[in-house]
């Protein structure tokens, strides 16, 4: 049997057939390093022809281990480590797990592995996640926006906002500490198309309820605040929802705990949208 993960036609099948080859890998591997390259730049980085390296992106982005973002005239290419997180999450628990031991190896090392200082290139989103969800574009909104959701797969977490352009957005943990901040705001507010707003302040209320050390949330609150921007399009019976993560400094320690966060974040909204159900959930 086939399991379909996006509305491209991608299959389980399709995503190991992707990885299989050593130069889809190493285009993989190119954008692990640096995120968000150019298929100019992807070809001098690699020892392939430009016409080798577009196939072997199409067939990335069918398996949608590859998603692109036009900026200007230019493509951008991003490592998109979701299905690997969406198989981890749904089909791995039914196999012995030394069986799949290279599996949970490649999801460590998509996901693990935060860019380099001196390779985020500027005015480009650092993170691009892109998933396919079974469901509707007002029921993804609710799942995003309503406590009655945001709870179930978000480790207990809800929000507290009126999800107006310019409104204060209060995150609320699952212990009920509340985490409120005059630049904690609501960006962009497109029912059903665009949400956008900026990510929570790191308090030692956060920090004590998901057991964060004193310096490592010390470290986190000098950084910029980031921007978290969702994307849904509707696609048929599915919807394509791409999140953007973006606004971090340079050598950002945040950018890295949110890169492991996103790709297990996205498997658990999407478990529960399509089968009303969510393995352990998750918070950053």
């Amino acid at each position: 049997m086939r399991l379909h993960i996006s509305a491209t036609g991608a299959t389980v099948d399709d995503v190991f057939r992707a990885l299989a080859d050593t130069s889809r890998r190493q285009l993989l591997d190119s954008l692990n390093a640096r995120n968000g390259q150019t298929l100019r730049e992807l070809c001098a980085g690699l020892d392939m022809a430009r016409q080798s390296v577009s196939k072997h992106l199409a067939v990335l982005e069918g398996a949608n281990l590859v998603t692109t973002v036009w900026q200007g005239r230019e493509k951008l290419h991003y490592l998109n480590p979701a299905p690997i997180a969406e198989i981890s999450q749904r089909w791995i628990s039914r196999y012995d797990q030394q069986r799949v031991e290279a599996l949970a190896d490649l999801k460590r090392a998509l996901e693990d592995r935060p860019m380099p200082e001196d390779t985020i290139p500027e005015n480009k989103p650092e993170f691009v996640y892109t998933t396919y969800i079974r469901t509707s574009p007002e029921q993804l909104w609710r799942a995003l926006t309503d406590p009655a959701f945001t709870r179930r797969y978000w480790g207990g977490l809800t929000f507290e906002s009126d999800w107006k352009p310019g409104s204060a957005l209060t995150y609320i943990l699952a212990n009920g500490e509340r985490i409120e901040d005059p630049e904690q705001v609501v960006l962009e507010s497109d029912p059903y198309r665009r949400l956008s707003y900026t990510w929570h302040t790191f308090t030692p209320g956060w920090a004590a309820a998901y057991q964060v050390p004193d310096d490592t949330r010390a470290a986190y609150a000098t950084e910029r605040r980031s921007t978290a921007t969702f994307d849904l399009e509707e696609q048929g019976l599915l919807v394509k929802l791409t999140i953007r993560h973006d606004g971090f400094d340079q050598g950002s320690a945040v950018l890295g705990g949110v890169s492991q966060g996103w790709p297990l974040l996205l498997a658990e909204l999407k478990s529960l949208l399509e089968t009303g159900d969510v393995a352990v959930g998750t918070a950053s």
